[in-house]
């Protein structure tokens, strides 16, 4: 047993040696784990910046005039005002994304006490700011005419009080950097072990290691350990410098547990990528494998789009993936500040899954060997 715990240790000290000494790899470990999760997080912002608003004030009273002074950047750049028969040619052109129509004879319904309309009209082909935005425009209108009648609330027929849980005040960067280390570990991890055993058999040295003491299993395990910690290694530094340093997003769980169920995860995406390198032959072929399998797997775990959006039958064959598992417990664990007592249904089945892979891949990558 020793032996054998020695031999992939080494195995995986001389994955790490040329791994070093691969600059573009390192190089794009590096960008990947700072620049680009910051970039991810900060340039897919869902809320409302600057979207152009315009008013057709057919009131033209102290009232309509309070409501139009009360959209300002950095959430709305007011357009100024227009006449109805510009507004549809203006939204058709893409120059508004709200129109407010404030009708003749609003401030007098307003004031008498009866029912006075107003009518929004919203560019809904750019689909998440409208429905954001509508929200906005509507709190913003309501908190207004409060003001104007010195009253603490509009009276409606139900009251809502809403409040936002985990992240209060609706930050995209909260939820776009932790769900980029999400996609990345995958990402990379298949990258490194798949790389590893397409570098051996294309520079000759997998026929080398046919001819040593050791089996298909210690070198398969030399090369999951290692390139693991390097992936384990650049999420700790994404988490702690870039996340919650330079993006400022609190973690709410324990960064132990979160850890270690990365651990399990990195031993299943690390065995794929061992099984995409051993179908390939060259590097093209596995760049072109890798397109194909990791676009299907970050768009459909949930890290991108709600998991629960998605058709019954595509969530039953995404379970069958480590990833979706994976989603689920960072959420939970950096969100949510879950314990193990919760997640621990998530780790059993990443590590159920990922001991699949691990043994399939172990079967193929034997006969492989044997085929050299």
């Amino acid at each position: 047993m020793k032996k054998h715990l020695l031999n992939i240790f080494r195995f995986g000290i001389k994955e790490l040696r040329t791994l070093f000494g691969d600059k573009v790899m390192m190089i794009l470990i590096a960008w990947v784990f700072s620049f680009g999760i910051y970039i991810d997080a900060t340039s897919a912002s869902v809320e409302v910046h600057n979207a152009p608003i315009a008013f057709v004030d057919q009131d033209r009273s102290k009232i309509s005039m309070q409501l139009s002074n009360a959209f300002y950047p950095p959430r709305f750049k007011m357009s100024g005002f227009i006449s109805r028969d510009e507004m549809d040619a203006g939204m058709d052109a893409g120059r508004y994304s709200f129109v407010v129509v404030i009708p003749s004879g609003f401030e007098k319904d307003i004031l008498s006490g009866k029912i006075a309309n107003l009518q929004l009209n919203i560019d809904a082909t750019r689909l998440t700011q409208a429905g954001i935005g509508a929200s906005y425009i509507q709190k913003i209108i309501i908190q207004e005419l409060a003001m104007s009648l010195n009253t603490t609330e509009i009276k409606l027929p139900i009251n809502l009080i809403t409040r936002m849980k985990y992240n209060p005040s609706l930050e995209s960067t909260w939820f776009g950097g932790i769900m980029a280390i999400i996609n990345y570990v995958t990402m990379i991890s298949i990258m490194l072990s798949g790389a590893a055993l397409i570098r051996e058999r294309e520079h000759g040295t997998l026929e080398h290691l046919l001819v040593l003491p050791v089996n298909a299993t210690e070198i398969m395990l030399g090369k999951v350990w290692s390139m693991s910690l390097v992936v384990l290694v650049a999420v700790i530094f994404a988490l702690l410098f870039v996340v919650k340093g330079i993006l400022s997003v609190p973690l709410a769980g324990s960064l132990t547990l979160f850890l270690a169920g990365t651990s399990l995860i990195l031993f299943a995406t690390s065995s794929m990528g061992i099984f995409l390198g051993t179908v390939a032959r060259t590097m093209p072929q596995f760049g072109l494998i890798m397109i194909l399998t990791l676009l299907p797997i970050m768009m459909l775990s949930g890290a991108i789009t709600p998991f629960e959006s998605m058709p019954q039958a595509l969530q039953y064959m995404m379970y069958l993936l480590p990833n979706s598992h994976f989603v689920s417990f960072a959420q939970a664990v950096l969100y949510r500040n879950a314990g193990f007592d919760i997640v621990w249904i998530n780790m059993f089945w990443i590590f159920v899954i990922g001991v699949i892979f691990f043994l399939v891949t172990l079967a193929i990558f034997r006969r492989s060997l044997e085929k050299e």
